[in-house]
This record gives structure tokens, sequence and C-alpha cells, in this order.
């Protein structure tokens, strides 16, 4: 049965409701971070909190999320077998204090500083060598249940070019690709983020992701692909075709919520919804401001397709940002959870 993961803010792990807690196969909390080589999170703040989601749910699975965009200290731990030692000793004894079903590790990215983050090229060798000294680690603890170990990994080649993903991935219970922020902050032309297929001269898709880390040595069934519960936002477009592949005066920086999107612009105050037929995707133009976005509708092509294509799940950044909560029911009924 495919898996529905949702990455979730510690302070906000208390306001889930029921109905989500009970739809969800798994928890990423967002976010450990490493300081002085090892991993850091206030437990103790959110044990009460994770009580209550077991008790609503049993069987879901909750990890420690390690990391996240411009969250360093990973290549400075990893470079040394010591570093590697005390970075999993430190998350195997989170995964202890809290009763934790794992760690999953968001270096963003190996043998890459685009984050502002410190990086090296042997961050490729060293990125694998960690995640074998966290495995260990946690083969260490006694308990009935096995506990996992997953990665959040970039949709583009630049991550399978920092990483060993044939052997990353047997180390792996799956690897999430984050397939959102594919047309981002980098980019003055508009397009959708979290399409899922290519359109228009683009070369970046959610399929495009999938077979790239296929061809890497990822076996599809430990593949989680993303939907994104936020927008990506251009300002000062040119009006015409809609405000589809124009140049902007703004960067594509982050849109509203997806709450926000339902409650003030999706066919309201001038913005007009359009469809991609190709992408599958949604976006916004109200004559000079596009936006895209994931919805219902592509949503659900992204579920037919990792069924079809017999992947692992989907996962989804991030929890809060649907305030209608409905994107959450909607993938676990396509899902045939409920």
């Amino acid at each position: 049965m495919s898996r529905l993961i949702g990455y979730v803010w510690s302070h906000t792990l208390s306001s889930m409701t029921e109905t989500d807690i009970q739809s969800l196969d798994g928890i990423n909390i967002a976010f450990g971070l490493v300081k002085d080589g090892e991993v850091s999170w206030e437990a103790d703040k959110y044990i009460a909190d994770l009580e209550r989601i077991r008790k609503l749910n049993p069987q879901i699975k909750i990890l420690l999320s390690v990391g996240g965009w411009g969250a360093g200290g990973f290549s400075d731990a990893a470079i040394t077998e010591t570093g590697r030692k005390k970075f999993a000793e430190s998350a195997k004894q989170l995964v202890i204090q809290a009763n934790l079903n794992g760690i999953d590790l968001d270096w963003e990215y190996p043998t890459n500083s685009a984050a502002g983050i410190d990086a090296r090229d042997e961050d490729k060798q060293t990125f694998t060598l960690l995640l074998k000294e966290i495995r260990d680690a946690l083969d260490t603890i006694p308990t009935a249940d096995h506990l996992m170990l997953t990665i959040a990994a970039g949709a583009g080649s630049y991550y399978i070019e920092g990483t060993e993903m044939d052997k990353v991935a047997k180390l792996l219970d799956y690897v999430q690709i984050m397939t959102y922020d594919m047309a981002d902050a980098h980019v003055k032309t508009t397009g959708h983020h979290t399409n899922l297929f290519n359109y228009a001269n683009s070369t970046s898709s959610t399929k495009t992701a999938v077979d790239m880390f296929i061809d890497a040595g990822v076996p599809k069934e430990k593949l989680v692909i993303g939907a994104a519960f936020y927008s990506r936002k251009w300002d000062g477009v040119i009006n015409e075709h809609n405000g589809y592949r124009q140049p902007a005066e703004t960067i594509g920086d982050f849109g509203p919520t997806y709450g926000v999107l339902q409650k003030e612009y999706i066919d309201k105050n001038g913005f007009v919804r359009y469809w991609d037929e190709d992408a599958k995707a949604p976006y916004l133009f109200n004559g000079s401001s596009y936006i895209s976005y994931d919805d219902e509708a592509s949503i659900a092509h992204k579920i037919d397709y990792l069924k079809a294509q017999g992947l692992y799940g989907i996962m989804y950044w991030e929890h809060t940002c649907d305030t209608t909560q409905t994107l959450t029911q909607m993938i676990a009924k396509r899902l045939n959870k409920k």
C-alpha cells in the first residue's frame, strides 16, 4: 500500500487534528539541527504531543528530520570517522529519548553550498559513510520494531552527482525526492514549481526526477515523491499567454500557502486559475502576478502516477500550510486509505 508522509514543524505537532493524524502513515518532525557535530532537538518539549499522536494512530511512524534548507554542520561532522560516530550516537539517543521510529536526514545538499552551508567534494563519499554509521547505531537499539532511516533528496541532477545513490539506497528505507521548487527563486521566467510532467521546453518534473533516481540505482519501491502545500509567485509578469512562460520582474519567491490561496486567490481578487494539461499542474494569473502551486487535481495525478509506477508513496511540505485541512484527507482517500 502506498504511504502518506507529512512534514510537520515541531511546535505545531500539538495542533494536528485527530482526522489528519489517523490519515498519515508517517510524520517527519521539522527539524533537528547539527550543533557542535551532534544532532540537537528539544525532545522534552514534545514528548506529550508524540504520545497523543501515537494514541490516536498506534501504527504511525514518527521520524526526526535533521537539517533542512540552510542548516549546516553536516560536512564537518561527516569528514572524519570520529565525527560520524559522534553524530550517529547523538541521533540514537534522541530516538531513544523520544521513542521515535527513526531518523530522516535532510542534508541540503552534499557537495553543494547553494544554501550557504559548509560543503566539500568529499561529501559525496562521507554522506554514504555517515548514513552507514547512523544505520549501525539505530541497529543497536533494542526494540521489537525496525527503526527507519530515510533522506530528503533534491530533485535535480546536482543531487545525483553529489551523492552515491546506488550505495545510499541500500542503507535507507526510502528516499523522499523534493519534487517542488523546480522553478523557484533563481528563475525570472514563470513556470511550474511542482509539476508532474515536463512542459514547454522545461527539463524539470516529478517524472524526470524519478527516472533520474532509478537510473542512479534507487529501486522504485523506495522512492517517495513530494507535493507542495505552498506556492511560488512571480510579479511584474508580461501579460501574454495568461502569464505562462513569460519573463517577470522578480524571481519566483515563496508565495501564499494553500490555505491562503483558497481563501484569497483561487478565482478571487482578479486571479484566474488555469490548468496546464501537459504538466498536470495549475497556476494563477491576474495580469501581472503568476502563482504556481499544487491543488487537489494536480496531486491526484501524482498519486495515480506513483501507483502506476509502484513507488513507495508521497510526502508533502508542510502540514500547517493547508489551513483548509482538505489536502491530507484528499490524498488519503486517493490512496485508498479511507
